[in-house]
């Protein structure tokens, strides 16, 4: 309360559109609506970074009662394993298996090319994991977007990413 700051920045987040990483780097950011379209073959909601409870929350929010497009692959890694059981407990799971994705055990996996989830070459994936660097899932010919649970989640249901603000309508 009491400290001193060189600077304050304030910046209002209401007016900001959702946000995407292309590849092959983080600093590659668009607005969605620019990477729009672009076909997804999987979809990953989870990781350390964004497998918190919220995340998980929001993105069963954009799911419920909704099918995963056919050909997608959505995966869903709670960020630890009190998060996993706080998502049981709360029926989340259970949405995301409804909807179609595969519900694993927190671990790394495909954030970081462990094991489930590698992607083959010229497969596209949006992830909520931290990294989109070439081969960081799999194949050094697979192309890694980043966003928020809810684009995922989102591009999940359409095949392609897609802005979560338009599964609200």
């Amino acid at each position: 309360e009491n400290a001193s700051y060189e600077k304050i920045v304030e910046v209002d987040a209401s007016s900001l559109e959702p946000q995407v990483s292309c590849p092959h780097s983080v600093d590659n950011v668009k607005n969605v609506r620019e990477a729009a379209g672009v076909e997804v073959d999987q979809a990953f909601i989870g990781s350390c970074t964004n497998g918190r409870i919220e995340d998980l929350r929001l993105a069963a929010q954009i799911l419920k009662n909704q099918k995963v497009k056919k050909g997608t692959r959505l995966l869903v890694i709670p960020a630890s394993r009190e998060v996993y059981l706080q998502a049981l407990r709360e029926g989340l799971l259970e949405t995301f298996i409804k909807a179609g994705a595969v519900v694993c055990n927190p671990t790394c996996g495909p954030c970081l090319g462990g094991h489930i989830g590698l992607l083959a070459s010229d497969e596209v994936c949006i992830s909520t994991s931290n990294r989109n660097f070439i081969g960081r899932m799999g194949s050094p010919k697979a192309h890694i977007y980043l966003a928020s649970p809810a684009t995922v989640a989102a591009s999940a249901l359409t095949g392609k990413i897609t802005d979560p603000r338009e599964m609200e309508a």
